[in-house]
């Protein structure tokens, strides 16, 4: 612990502000500057400022999959590259400390303005979600058996060396997509956004001075740490338990296990997750690495915290988070990666508050819908003659809360993205949308309704090849307390007069004049209807 006297708590309140407006002015940048719909419309993208030992310091209110994951991704890139004053690195890496081949991060040293200072004060950060990099499908997001079908792979490289680019290996990730003009200015834009948090940083730096700037980072940490400590104070003692299933792993029909026990020490303020009990590594891309695992733990137990409270790496500090090796919540290379971000992510983090509702159940909420249903679609715009590779996730329903219905149509848990327009979606892609709209009655009936999903519904201009990722069509989103569950999931291609159910994991070539139609699941519902 750091010695709190060195500082007042109102300084310490300001440094806690300034250095979340550096990560929220970072990710503005980058959806100014950024190319895809992805991320200039659907904000899938996160950004955050690190100490200069590489702990996290604040984030944006961007994505929560995010948070413990892209704390690793940097540390990676501190350990093997010596990143020098001018120096940006680049990695997807899920084995690494990424979470999926589509989540680029880059890293950027921040050094003291004008010193001749060996370490780096501080680090910054930026993730975005790109629409495509490569790999067997458009889009990068298709049920795969290994990892090397998915997309580019990138270790921690340089990208950037003593502030100029380096064009050949900007060249090499480009040659490796379907989309190179809109990875190339996306990948700018990320690297403007680290920028933009550079010379704020330096700003800090030289307001505060060096050794108030590392106090009052220190003392950061310490204080979230105390937060949760006093949070984790006021749990019962003891063990629980709860499980919930993946629907299948899309190349078999056997439910995937995800098992997880939590047990609490008021006494010290700790508490420790352990997934064990959980399904093996599966032979397709319903795996999460280890980080989208601790990630989860990290977003739930925030949760529990006041919505001020920082999200930093202190947070963690009386948590520990445990999953066996080569298991589907800490898969090993070369296992394929790209769902378990978007979809085990998610059923992660029904079964850890599941578990928490039997030791606070006056806190916890219904689950969600539980599912991205991640839609991909890929092809050659007829207008431009280009292709074009389209990604989007599907909000659906809230689950009920202990005081209130679930909210309707919207992103929760580990995706805090947006739908894309729909003036944005036509402009940009050869699409017409036919219908968007809440999928009534599909929250689960209780005390507190859950929130409905939604239906989207979207007729091609061109061929394409459409692939979907989704979950929540055999085990529907659970209620709690006699609360009843939300309706499953659904989704649809319509080709002419014919009507057929599509898969929840699938691929499949559509034409010019087809429609798929998808319907997200709704909430769970809280507590008997009266």
């Amino acid at each position: 612990m750091t010695d709190s006297s060195r500082f007042d708590p109102i300084e310490l309140a300001l440094f806690k502000s300034a250095a979340r407006s550096v990560a929220e002015e970072m990710g503005a940048a980058l959806r100014r500057a950024a190319f895809s719909p992805n991320i200039k419309e659907r904000r899938d993208y996160s950004c955050a400022v690190f100490s200069g030992a590489g702990q996290v310091l604040a984030m944006g209110d961007h994505m929560p999959v995010h948070l413990g994951s892209m704390p690793m991704s940097v540390r990676t890139a501190i350990d093997r590259l010596a990143l020098a004053r001018g120096d940006l690195a680049v990695l997807n890496d899920p084995f690494a400390g990424g979470t999926h081949l589509p989540d680029i991060t880059m890293v950027l040293p921040v050094f003291a303005p004008g010193a001749q200072e060996e370490k780096p004060v501080f680090y910054v950060a930026a993730r975005a979600h790109h629409a495509d990099v490569g790999g067997r499908y458009p889009g990068s997001m298709g049920l795969c058996r290994q990892i090397h079908e998915e997309g580019l792979r990138i270790p921690p490289v340089k990208l950037v060396r003593a502030g100029q680019t380096d064009e050949s290996v900007l060249d090499l990730m480009l040659a490796n997509v379907r989309t190179p003009e809109e990875r190339r200015g996306d990948l700018r834009a990320q690297i403007g956004a680290c920028k933009v948090g550079e010379s704020r940083l330096e700003e800090l730096r030289s307001r505060l001075g060096a050794d108030k700037t590392a106090w009052l980072s220190d003392g950061l940490l310490d204080y979230a740490e105390r937060l949760m400590r006093a949070e984790l104070s006021r749990m019962p003692a003891g063990k629980f338990s709860a499980e919930d299933f993946l629907d299948d792993d899309g190349f078999n029909d056997s439910p995937v296990r995800i098992a997880a026990s939590m047990e609490f020490d008021p006494a010290s303020g700790s508490a420790r997750v352990d997934f064990e009990g959980s399904s093996p590594e599966v032979p397709s891309s319903m795996n999460a690495v280890f980080a989208i695992t601790y990630s989860a733990a990290f977003y739930a137990f925030r949760c529990l915290l006041p919505e001020d409270a920082p999200a930093n790496a202190g947070l963690m500090r009386p948590i520990e988070v445990r999953a066996p090796e080569r298991s589907v919540v800490n898969a090993g290379p070369p296992a394929a990666v790209a769902a378990g971000n978007v979809e085990t992510s998610q059923r992660i983090v029904d079964v850890i508050l599941r578990a928490l509702a039997r030791a606070r159940p006056d806190r916890i909420p219904a689950a969600s819908s539980g599912t991205m249903s991640n839609l991909t679609i890929g092809g050659f715009d007829s207008r431009t003659g280009k292709p074009f590779a389209y990604y989007e996730t599907i909000a659906g329903g809230m689950g009920a809360r202990p005081a209130g219905d679930g909210l309707s149509g919207v992103h929760t848990h580990m995706t805090n993205s947006l739908n894309t327009p729909i003036e944005a979606l036509e402009y940009a892609y050869p699409f017409r949308v036919r219908r968007y709209c809440y999928r009534r009655n599909s929250g689960g009936r209780g005390k507190f309704r859950g929130g409905d999903g939604l239906i989207r519904e979207i007729e091609l201009l061109t061929d394409a090849q459409v692939t979907l990722l989704s979950d929540r069509r055999k085990f529907p989103p659970y209620g709690l307390w006699g609360g009843e569950a939300g309706s499953c999931g659904a989704a649809h291609h319509i080709s002419g007069d014919s009507k057929t159910e599509i898969p929840a994991k699938t691929s499949l070539l559509a034409s010019q004049g087809d429609v798929i139609v998808i319907e997200s699941p709704g909430g769970g519902g809280w507590g008997k209807s009266e």
